[in-house]
C-alpha cells in the first residue's frame, strides 16, 4: 500500500501574479481554506501517511499553515470559541506527517520531484500537483485511491488523464496508448508527447497532475537531460520510464479544476463556496443573484436566474 506523496510546492506561482508575489498560490484561500489544504484532505482519504512538501525558502507559510500554533489556540480557548478551534487543529490529522525538503533552485517538476528522493526512499509513491484539483463523478470516490489500488493490482506506474477540449491540447502533455481497457479505463501508455500541436496530437487525454509510481522513475529523473526551459521534464523522465517498463494512464472519471490560473481558481473559489453549506452559502446566492440582476443583459437573466435557482 502507497503511504507516501510528494508535493512540490516550490513554484513561483507566475501565473497568478501579483497575489503570489507575497502570498503562495497554493495558499490561496477557496472560500475559508487554501488550496493546500484540499490536496492533503485528498491524500488522507487515500490512506497516505506521509506527505513530502518539496518547497523553497519563500513559502514558509505553507510549513507555519500546518505547524501548531499553541498562541493561537490559548487565545480560542480562552475566548469560548470551541468550535474555530477544532477547526485549527483539524488542519493536519493525526496519523499523517508533513515533511518539508527544498529545492535548492527552481529546475523544473522533474528537479522537484528528485529532491524528495532521499525522504521517500525505495518504495513506490504518489504525485500531487497542488494546483489542480480532482472531482469524481461519484462525490464519495477518492481517485487518488484509485490509482493506488491499480498500481497494487499491476505493479505499474498509473498517469492521471482527463480529456480536453481541442484548443487546450497544446497547453497539455497528451498521451499515446497502445492498448485499451474498457473495464477499469485504463490503457497502457507507449508514449508522452509535451504541448503538441492538435495535428499532431495522438489522442485528447491530457496528463493532468496525479500520479503514482514506481521506485523506478529515481533513476530515470536521474538520467534526464534539461529539457524545455533548461529544466528537468516530468514528462521526459516518464517517456524513459515508459520505454523501460509498463506505465498506464488512469482516465479520469469526473473532471478537474485548474487553480494553478486566475479563471481556474475563480471557478474553483465560486464553487468551493457553492458547495460550503449553511449561510455562507446562502449570503453567496443572493449576491450572486443581485450580480445577476445588475449586469447580465435581460434577455440573458432568466436562464442565469434559473441556473442559480437550481442550487
Amino acid at each position: 500500500m502507497i503511504k507516501t506523496a510528494v508535493i512540490p510546492v516550490a513554484g513561483f506561482g507566475t501565473r497568478m501574479l501579483p497575489a503570489s508575489k507575497s502570498v503562495p498560490k497554493e495558499m490561496l484561500p477557496l472560500a475559508d481554506k487554501p488550496i493546500i489544504d484540499f490536496i492533503i484532505r485528498e491524500c488522507v482519504q487515500a490512506g497516505i501517511e506521509q506527505v513530502v512538501l518539496v518547497s523553497h525558502a519563500s513559502k514558509v507559510s505553507l510549513e507555519d499553515y500546518f505547524d501548531c500554533n499553541e498562541e493561537l489556540e490559548m487565545q480560542l480557548i480562552n475566548s469560548g470559541k470551541k468550535s474555530l478551534l477544532n477547526r485549527v487543529r483539524e488542519i493536519t490529522p493525526e496519523q499523517v506527517t508533513i515533511t518539508s525538503v527544498r529545492q535548492r533552485k527552481v529546475a523544473g517538476l522533474g528537479h522537484a520531484i528528485l529532491a524528495a528522493k532521499k525522504v521517500v526512499g525505495n518504495q513506490c509513491f504518489a504525485v500531487l500537483l497542488p494546483d489542480v484539483l480532482v472531482h469524481a463523478e461519484n462525490k464519495s470516490t477518492n481517485i487518488l485511491a484509485q490509482m493506488i489500488n491499480q498500481l497494487e493490482k499491476t505493479a505499474s506506474s498509473q498517469v492521471l488523464l482527463e480529456p480536453v477540449d481541442d484548443e487546450l491540447v497544446p497547453l497539455y502533455g497528451i498521451a499515446q496508448g497502445v492498448k485499451n481497457f474498457s473495464q477499469n479505463d485504463c490503457f497502457q501508455l507507449s508514449n508522452l508527447i509535451e504541448k503538441p500541436e492538435l495535428s499532431e496530437a495522438p489522442s485528447n487525454l491530457a496528463v493532468v497532475g496525479r500520479y503514482v509510481f514506481t521506485p523506478s522513475l529515481w533513476e530515470c529523473l536521474e538520467n534526464t537531460s534539461t529539457g524545455v526551459g533548461g529544466e528537468v521534464q516530468l514528462t521526459d523522465a516518464i517517456q524513459q520510464l515508459i520505454q523501460e517498463e509498463l506505465v498506464y494512464g488512469f482516465k479520469l472519471k469526473g473532471r478537474t479544476m485548474d487553480c494553478g490560473n486566475k479563471q481556474g481558481y475563480y471557478r474553483a473559489f465560486v464553487e468551493q463556496v457553492l458547495s460550503s453549506g449553511g449561510n455562507d452559502r446562502q449570503a453567496f446566492l443572493q449576491f450572486l443573484r443581485e450580480v445577476v440582476v445588475k449586469n447580465i443583459k435581460p434577455e440573458s437573466a432568466d436562464v442565469i436566474g434559473h441556473l442559480i435557482k437550481s442550487f
